[in-house]
């Protein structure tokens, strides 16, 4: 009886020990699609209301400081999509992804029940073969918010037939919701990427939030101008068709409007699927990260879109809550988006890979390093290159022969070109240094200076726009059919 009672006492001491292993934490990615870092209320934007993600913010860590590398033409969300998913830069994986190892491959050979909703800008091949289920996903770019082609998985794990369905934010916010239910009962850890089609244009807010912000109540940004003073690629490139030239100012606070409420709309649908992760018990032990494929310009340089280098346009809002992130803590550490890959994967506790371009925050969110990158290097097409560090910016167009230079310490709207002031030759000469060693260590081999040289002078009267075929009536007559 004594050896009995020992044997039970073991088997209880070793279920207890069981109980108290730790499930490996699930993860909740949300992607917006095109939000400038300062679209949010924490960044010190008092105009935009995004209480959900503030608060998101404040139970967990924000970095300040996050950025897309680039793009390779105009659809910049296609690479920053790709670098998320593979860990690499933007020379080594460009926009393609299919044959590609990605981060959900990771997790599910690390035993997670990976699922996806919304937009896929990438191939149709590459997404099935990232996510074991799948529901209401856009293959594409641009499109129509109240009228999007969606797919769901058939029993074969391939992606069937489009069906048009409801206003997208709403769509993809459900269907989180539901595999989220889903699993309440699992043993199984998950990884759930939802990604958002706003606030990318269309500026269509769903119905019950135009005018949530009216017209003339958002003011300019700071670095607004009527035109870019320069011609550095295609001035008309996609986003830039939006409005026409000079870019009128109430024209840009009416875009600002709907902006802001496409976001605003966007933190209310994301409230619904914290509650249902709340409601579900998994909430305590989900890693949530809240982030975008690239800013906006929205007006400020005379530019409507992505397809530049400066701050707005390259910058992206990035949170992380939930076990083994701090809470309420702000990092002025350099992050890329591909560096999300390996900190998922880092603190999931997952095996570390060795050929991954991106670096895990980890340890910055531990505390245990300020940084994990001393500089950032941003590129656009073969047209324009960037470095920064913490105070200084150098921008270069090889085929304009020209520079900039800012100092983002004292200018962060990056409005004064110090260039060509004779204080400043010693910093711009280390600025170049930096990005040509830059453009060596990711493969970059556009040269400083091209072989032809393109005038910089151009004639706003003489761009052209129209209307693309995904824009509703809402933006029709709000956009094109009277300004």
């Amino acid at each position: 009886m004594k050896k009995l009672a020992l044997f039970l006492l073991l088997v209880g001491s070793w279920a207890c020990k069981e109980k108290e292993t730790p499930q490996a934490p699930n993860v909740l990615f949300l992607f917006a699609d095109d939000q400038r870092a300062d679209a949010l209320g924490i960044s010190g934007n008092p105009y935009i209301q995004t209480p959900t993600l503030d608060q998101l913010a404040k139970d967990g860590s924000r970095f300040t400081h996050a950025y897309v590398m680039g793009g390779n033409h105009g659809a910049i969300c296609m690479a920053s999509r790709a670098m998320l998913f593979s860990g690499q830069n933007l020379f080594r994986v460009y926009d393609k992804l299919q044959g590609v190892n990605t981060m959900t491959m990771d997790f599910a050979q690390a035993g997670y029940t990976t699922f996806g909703t919304g937009k896929w800008h990438n191939e149709k091949e590459a997404f099935e073969a990232s996510f074991q289920q799948a529901k209401n996903v856009y293959l594409g770019g641009m499109a129509n918010h109240y009228d999007l082609p969606l797919r769901d998985f058939g029993a074969d794990g391939k992606l069937g037939e489009p069906t048009q369905k409801g206003y997208s934010t709403e769509v993809f916010a459900q269907s989180a919701i539901e595999f989220i239910q889903s699993q309440k009962d699992s043993a199984k850890p998950f990884f759930c990427y939802v990604a958002f089609t706003v606030p990318h244009d269309p500026y269509s807010p769903e119905a019950s939030y135009i005018n949530r912000y009216l017209d003339g109540s958002i003011p300019l940004p700071k670095n607004y101008m009527p035109f870019h003073p320069f011609q550095f690629d295609q001035l008309t490139v996609r986003d830039e068709n939006l409005t026409g030239w000079p870019r009128k100012q109430e024209v840009i606070q009416m875009i600002l409007s709907d902006y802001y409420a496409l976001v605003t709309h966007l933190d209310s649908q994301i409230a619904k699927i914290i509650q249902a992760l709340k409601e579900s018990g998994k909430y305590e032990n989900t890693i949530i990260v809240y982030a975008a494929d690239n800013g906006l310009a929205v007006g400020s340089h005379g530019l409507l879109g992505k397809q530049n280098l400066y701050e707005h346009s390259m910058r992206i809002p990035l949170i992380i809550q939930g076990p083994g992130v701090p809470k309420g803590k702000e990092f002025d550490a350099f992050a890329y988006i591909h560096d999300l890959y390996p900190t998922l994967a880092e603190l999931a506790g997952l095996p570390k890979k060795e050929n991954l371009e991106g670096k895990s925050l980890v340890p910055v969110l531990k505390g245990e390093q300020e940084s994990v990158r001393e500089v950032m290097f941003t590129a656009y097409r073969h047209t324009v290159r960037a470095i920064r560090d913490k105070k200084w910016k150098f921008i270069r167009y090889p085929e304009r022969d020209y520079s900039q230079l800012f100092d983002l310490e004292n200018d962060p709207d990056e409005l004064h070109n110090l260039v060509e002031d004779s204080a400043f030759q010693v910093q711009k000469e280390k600025m170049i240094s930096l990005l040509l060693e830059s453009q060596a260590q990711v493969g970059d081999t556009v040269s400083f200076t091209a072989k032809v040289i393109k005038p910089m002078a151009y004639n706003p009267d003489t761009l052209k726009r129209k209307p693309d075929q995904w824009q509703p009536e809402y933006t029709l007559m709000r956009y094109f059919r009277e300004n």
